[in-house]
């Protein structure tokens, strides 16, 4: 939880996920440790070439094709391995965080209305979709990649709220980023910063939304 939540907050009548980091081992070293023999060759390629911050214009809507054109023209001498991202994204899921996946299960028993809002290629995110089943717990998704924007944009906070009906104050946000989780907080929501599932237990159960 930010340190900015309030000591006493209103009840909670909807909890909202993110996805990669909260309930899914997403993270592209299980892909290319399976290519690169030198650790730290692998993150330097993970800094300087297939970075964080160009596989988020994914998450932001842009083509993976074209973000994959442009990277591969100024590194061509990596262009095979720059292709290996999307080509083998699914090796990058190492599998469900099973213990988070329990506690959402335990929400959708006490009828808990649930949502996702993930920074999610919506290209991509199908093959997150179709593979694991606790999905079908949620009553709805919201994914970055197809609305053009991402965390922590305010204006995607706000259209979760529109789209879904939701009331910030009762609405209870679950990020992997202290950031996400921050702007959150500062759009009216209550938060919990993920850590661990236990963590997140803790406070659901502090929350009372969960015995």
């Amino acid at each position: 939880m930010p340190d900015g939540a309030p000591a006493k907050a209103q009840p909670v009548k909807a909890v909202v996920f993110d996805v990669g980091g909260v309930l899914l081992d997403w993270n592209p070293r299980h892909l290319y440790r399976k290519i690169f023999d030198d650790e730290a060759a692998m993150e330097r390629f993970l800094t300087d070439v297939c970075s964080h911050d160009w596989n988020e214009q994914a998450d932001a809507g842009r083509p993976i094709a074209d973000i994959t054109e442009e990277l591969c023209a100024r590194h061509p001498d990596q262009t095979a391995m720059i292709e290996t991202y999307y080509a083998r994204f699914p090796e990058m899921i190492k599998g469900a965080i099973d213990e988070t996946v329990v506690l959402l299960k335990r929400l959708h028993a006490r009828n808990m209305p649930l949502y996702v809002l993930s920074n999610f290629s919506a290209e991509t995110f199908p093959i997150a979709r179709q593979r694991f089943g606790f999905f079908d717990h949620f009553a709805g998704l919201l994914i970055s990649g197809a609305e053009g924007m991402k965390k922590p944009d305010p204006r995607i906070y706000e259209l979760v709220v529109q789209r879904f009906g939701l009331s910030p104050a009762h609405t209870f946000f679950i990020d992997d980023r202290a950031d996400n989780a921050q702007a959150a907080v500062d759009g009216g929501w209550q938060a919990h910063h993920f850590t661990t599932p236990a963590a997140l237990e803790a406070d659901l159960k502090d929350r009372e939304l969960l015995g």
